[in-house]
C-alpha cells in the first residue's frame, strides 16, 4: 500500500485561489469568483460554475478552463502525481444544473488533507 500524501488544505485552496484569478486571464468568460471552500467526493475535487457562465460557454471552453486550473495545481502540488505525461487534465462534473470543474482524485495515492 502506497503511503499517504499530506497537503496543508489552506495551501491546497491558496493553490485553487491562485488558479482560479491565473485561469480568467486566460479564459475571460470565465469570472469566477475565487473559491473559499473545494467540494471533495470521489469523483471530483473543485467549485462550481455559476449559471451565468454556463449559459454562454461550450463544454469545449469548460473543459480548457478546467485543464488551465487543473494545471496549476498540479505545478502547485506535485506530490500528488495529478500530471500525467500530457500534463494535467481538469474534471467536469455535472449533476443536475450544476457543474463543478476541477480536478479527479490523483490515481492510486492516498491523501490526508490537513487544516
Amino acid at each position: 500500500m502506497a503511503d499517504a500524501t499530506s497537503i496543508s488544505f489552506g495551501k491546497f485552496l491558496e493553490s485553487v485561489q491562485s488558479a482560479v484569478k491565473s485561469a480568467a486571464a486566460k479564459h475571460p468568460k470565465f469570472k469566477v469568483e475565487v473559491p473559499h471552500a473545494v467540494t471533495v467526493s470521489f469523483l471530483i475535487r473543485g467549485f462550481p460554475i455559476p449559471d451565468g457562465i454556463l449559459a454562454s460557454v461550450t463544454v469545449g471552453e469548460t473543459q480548457a478552463y478546467a485543464n488551465e486550473v487543473a494545471g496549476q495545481i498540479a505545478a502547485a502540488h506535485p506530490q500528488v502525481g495529478l500530471a500525467g505525461a500530457a500534463g494535467a487534465s481538469g474534471a467536469i462534473l455535472s449533476i443536475g444544473r450544476h457543474i463543478i470543474v476541477g480536478i479527479p482524485p490523483a490515481p492510486q495515492a492516498l491523501l490526508q488533507i490537513e487544516k
